[in-house]
């Protein structure tokens, strides 16, 4: 038996994003020399969501789980593309690839506490393992360190959009939508503010489309649609209701500074790369990678339904 409110909800969103597609189309039409690339790629990714949490909030959680595990490899796996790496790395990525599973294990069983440390404590302290005894010395601080900022971003940071549903039977295939719906509003508010009004860039050597003008409309906007949808999503209270908004744009903000400027960094001078990127899960994850966990952590530990 569905849930009524839940079907009412997610068919107002698929409105809301159907609209908001026909905008962008519009848009992009009379804008034709301007680079809408990056929100391109955020829209497609968004319809991809929007039905993964449709089967998770009215049918299965386990199409949800599974869903996400696969974004998690594939994301992790663009990542290490772009990397400068050698063959003694190879080992130490197959080791990466193999905590994937691992950590969705925990989240299945509902092991909170190993699924909060398995990744930050234990694969941190095993990685430089296989990468010694593979007889590999040089660049072995680069090639490390890197491949744990990857698992961190794409792999932990990701894996929290599935434990909420475990976290909270109840509530949490809503929270996930709610997260979501949230963060990529604030994404595509920032990147057309930016594009057409903003001047003030943040950081124009990484990536020019983020501006404070885009950063604070997206946060007003953002929080906004926060006060309105969590009394249908969410069982927060208002003050909650506003603060969430605030906190996911706090938190997109600084997901898509790091990843850009962590993209930048790895590449620089390979110009192919580059536009292969804006295409990536990377580019669609970002900010997400940010939300998860830290939205995860603040609702849970003022709320005890989590």
């Amino acid at each position: 038996m569905f849930e009524i409110e839940a079907l009412i909800t997610l068919l107002v969103i698929s409105a809301g994003l159907s609209l908001f597609n026909v905008v962008f189309v519009l848009v992009r039409r009379k804008n034709p020399s301007k680079d809408f690339s990056d929100l391109s790629v955020r829209v497609k990714t968004w319809w991809g969501m929007l039905i993964v949490f449709s089967f998770a909030t009215l049918f299965n959680p386990i199409v949800s789980l599974f869903a996400l595990m696969l974004l998690c490899f594939f994301s992790l796996k663009e990542y290490f593309s772009i990397l400068k790496t050698r063959k003694v790395d190879r080992q130490l990525f197959l080791w990466a690839y193999l905590s994937i599973p691992i950590q969705f294990y925990w989240i299945y069983i509902g092991w909170y506490g190993m699924f909060i440390v398995f990744i930050p404590v234990y694969v941190f302290l095993f990685l430089p393992l296989p990468r010694i005894l593979g007889k590999g010395t040089v660049g072995f601080l680069r090639s490390v360190s890197s491949t744990q900022w990857g698992l961190m971003l794409m792999v932990f940071g990701l894996s929290h959009l599935a434990f909420y549903q475990i976290a909270t039977p109840e509530f949490g295939a809503n929270l996930v939508l709610y997260l979501v719906v949230l963060t990529q509003l604030h994404d595509a508010v920032q990147f057309l503010v930016s594009v057409f009004v903003g001047k003030r860039k943040v950081v124009p050597s990484s990536n020019p489309n983020i501006t404070w003008e885009g950063f604070l409309i997206a946060t007003f906007v953002t929080t906004g649609f926060s006060y309105l949808l969590y009394p249908y999503l969410t069982p927060l209270d208002e003050l909650f209701g506003i603060l969430s908004g605030i906190l996911i744009s706090a938190a997109c903000f600084g997901g898509s500074l790091a990843v850009s400027v962590l993209k930048r960094d790895l590449l620089i001078g390979d110009e192919e790369k580059t536009v292969e990127v804006k295409k990536s899960y990377l580019t669609r994850v970002d900010s997400l990678a940010y939300s998860a966990p830290i939205f995860f952590h603040v609702i849970r530990y003022y709320f005890d339904f989590m």
